[in-house]
């Protein structure tokens, strides 16, 4: 039984899914959107919106708490030039929206293995 089981295993090894999701997060902040399959998406997004609202909450603290919140996004995006953007350009943006930064666009199967793909994207607002 997987009662209380928290989070997905997505046919891999822990350090196959700590990478899957750090590199999703990557592009997803990078490029805005993404097209992957329902599964990751839905393994990614909530991770996603953490990081965006440690990051709202980062630029509105004092100047220690900033750092704090910096190093900690730092710690699971591990690029700081992306951790940069994220503090200063993607968190700004949704500074009055109180959480739902992304949104899942279904697209249908993918035509090799019938998996449900979908675009997991930031909502522009």
């Amino acid at each position: 039984m997987r009662h209380k089981v928290a989070g997905v295993k997505l046919g891999r090894s822990k350090d196959q899914r700590k990478s899957l999701r750090r590199n999703l997060i990557k592009e997803l902040f990078d490029h805005g959107r993404i097209q992957t399959t329902r599964a990751k998406a839905d393994a990614v997004r909530g991770q996603a919106e953490r990081l965006i609202t440690l990051a709202k909450r980062g630029i509105r603290a004092s100047e220690i708490q900033q750092v704090h919140a910096r190093r900690l996004a730092a710690a699971r995006i591990g690029d700081a030039a992306l951790v940069k953007k994220l503090f200063d350009d993607i968190a700004p943006r949704f500074e009055s929206r109180p959480g739902g930064y992304t949104r899942l666009v279904k697209l249908g199967p993918r035509l090799g293995d019938a998996a449900e793909m979908v675009i997991l994207e930031l909502v522009e607002e």
